[in-house]
């Protein structure tokens, strides 16, 4: 495969094709983040991502699901995108799902009709890291966009008909704002009422911002517990209608899943008892642990 430098995916994409159609992150500002540090942001040109659906087709020509990388792909303009989705079910036969990352800014620059294009012409599932729902953490954490405008890019996804898989972090507003982070993302989940939700917890690489403000003092991680009673609120809060709940990915401690708002009341039972009982045979070993 035709890769440049570190490529990732969301955990649900694990056994996807992945095609890197784009280099970096064209925010790349997150504190939180280090994943797109080293690279500057580019979108390949149209002969480099055929040559990069060439190496995909001769390397996996019967994958059923690909993802399109790095962190911006919905950035690319969206006749050359529609181009790329058309080329790429034409060449898979087997192909039934491709998944994308959607930044908040890129998903507000499109237009409801361009979102239901590329729908239509086979762009399946977007995946938004909404982060955090507090105004506060987001300015904190350099995200770039207000609660608002993350609100409004999840239902312009979910308007489109394509699905949208948001993701949270717990822990990003440290044992500083433990409890507005909580709250407030709890309220815009809920708003934008995505298909999907993931939680993960922070863990920082050495390099990224936000491990100088610990190292400063300025920012307080949470403990293992700490993070459970966060989510055990956040999930308080949610109003969702037909969502589906992980915190299965490396960096969680305690491994979860439900069908919000059905599974709500057992979640809650659940993360109580864990937390009550404080119940360290069931959460995941730190060495387990992982980015």
């Amino acid at each position: 495969m035709i890769y440049e430098g570190a490529v990732f995916r969301p955990p649900s994409e694990a056994s996807s094709l992945i095609l890197q159609v784009t280099l970096g992150c064209r925010h790349n500002q997150c504190t939180f983040c280090s994943m797109y540090k080293g690279k500057s942001f580019r979108i390949r040109s149209s002969e480099e991502i055929m040559a990069v659906i060439d190496a995909g087709y001769k390397a996996y020509p019967h994958t059923e699901r690909i993802f399109l990388a790095d962190g911006d792909a919905l950035s690319i303009e969206t006749d050359v995108l529609g181009k790329v989705l058309e080329t790429l079910y034409q060449r898979f036969p087997r192909l039934k799902r491709v998944g994308i990352y959607g930044g908040p800014k890129d998903i507000l620059e499109k237009s409801p009709e361009e979102l239901a294009l590329l729908k239509g012409q086979g762009l399946s599932i977007v995946y938004l890291g909404v982060e955090s729902g507090s105004g506060l953490i987001l300015n904190l954490i350099r995200k770039g966009v207000t609660p608002e405008e993350m609100v409004n890019a999840g239902q312009k996804v979910v308007a489109s008909g394509l699905k949208l898989s948001c993701t949270i972090i717990l822990g990003l507003g440290g044992r500083e704002h433990s409890q507005e982070h909580a709250v407030e993302t709890g309220k815009v989940i809920s708003a934008i009422n995505p298909h999907y939700l993931g939680a993960l917890t922070l863990m920082l690489a050495p390099d990224a911002p936000l491990t100088h403000k610990i190292r400063a003092g300025e920012f307080t991680p949470l403990n293992k517990w700490e993070s459970l009673i966060e989510l055990e609120l956040m999930v308080q809060g949610l109003n969702l209608k037909d969502c589906l709940f992980r915190s299965n990915h490396a960096s969680n401690y305690l491994p979860l899943k439900a069908h919000l708002p059905h599974d709500k009341a057992s979640l809650l039972a659940t993360l109580k008892e864990v937390i009550a009982d404080n119940r360290e045979e069931v959460l995941r070993p730190e060495y387990w642990r992982g980015l």
